[in-house]
């Protein structure tokens, strides 16, 4: 089985789609991919479609919208048998079928990725490389292996599927984890000296995410050290004016201590070390409320 979630869903099975177009078998399907290889229960699957007042009807609902991936990936089965050689929904003697793939187990149902693709495994597996090459120092290599990591989303996770309350949830937890790989991809690059070429990117970040505090901090310092400190300063008075009016807190001491670092470096001032792009403390979560 190939899962995509990073972007648009994208399930398949031998190179052919199996998913649906109608919106709630979208849905059941996304959440049984995104936890591919481990039950998921009939009522989780029940709230997410229905929410906390599910219809009489809910369950025979639900086992019809398995019944209608099953039929997908049947097709799909006979689709990618070479020679044409059919199996669907029962298959024989020996030959994968539907219910391999889609199972029903006490509870409620899993999906089977066995050993084909997944763009979150791949990312999170190069994120991880990244994170521990970051912390061996190993900046060249972070950069890389994260940039790497991120190049596997091709737009917010399951943009195209309605979600319901757990779909939510994961959504949140996927884009949070994207930042934080985003947030130390910025900083192997700073560390690298590559702070012109991080400002055009961080400027649409920091309109993007503009209570986030970590990438804040790194805008500062890239336009800090591109001489620019007078923007490194304004880009500080505006994100402590947006804490205040929305959230009423002040920015964290780590990013008032860079802002003092800054100012009192004065005009042809010395750029701040490497290392201290980031300041300490500031999750990659930061303070977050995305523009609009």
């Amino acid at each position: 089985m190939d899962i995509g979630i990073l972007g648009s869903l994208a399930v398949g099975e031998r190179g052919v789609s199996i998913t649906p177009t109608a919106p709630k078998p979208r849905q059941v399907l996304a959440l049984l991919a995104l936890h591919a290889d481990q039950v998921v229960t009939v009522g989780t699957l029940t709230e997410e479609l229905w929410g906390a007042a599910p219809p009489r009807s809910a369950r025979p609902t639900l086992q019809t919208y398995i019944l209608q991936l099953r039929e997908h990936i049947a097709c799909a089965l006979r689709q990618g048998e070479s020679g044409g050689a059919g199996q669907g929904e029962s298959g024989g003697a020996g030959q994968r079928c539907a219910k391999d793939v889609l199972l029903t187990v006490p509870g409620g149902y899993l999906l089977k990725g066995g050993q084909g693709t997944s763009d979150l495994r791949d990312f999170e597996r190069l994120a991880g490389l990244g994170y521990r090459a970051m912390d061996a120092g190993d900046y060249a290599g972070a950069a890389a292996r994260l940039s790497e990591a991120l190049e596997l989303w091709s737009g917010p996770a399951l943009a195209d599927v309605h979600a319901g309350v757990h779909l939510a949830t994961e959504i949140r937890r996927l884009e949070e984890s994207r930042l934080c790989a985003l947030d130390q991809r910025i900083e192997a690059d700073l560390r690298l000296g590559r702070h012109r070429e991080l400002l055009a990117e961080l400027t649409v970040l920091v309109s993007r995410y503009p209570t986030h505090e970590s990438l804040c901090g790194q805008y500062m310092l890239a336009l800090h050290r591109s001489g620019r400190r007078g923007e490194a300063l304004s880009a500080y008075r505006q994100l402590r004016a947006r804490l205040v009016r929305s959230l009423g807190l002040e920015p964290s001491a780590a990013l008032a201590k860079l802002q003092r670092s800054i100012l009192m470096s004065g005009p042809a001032g010395v750029p701040a070390p490497a290392g201290t792009s980031a300041p300490a403390g500031t999750s990659a979560a930061g303070r977050l409320a995305p523009a609009g």
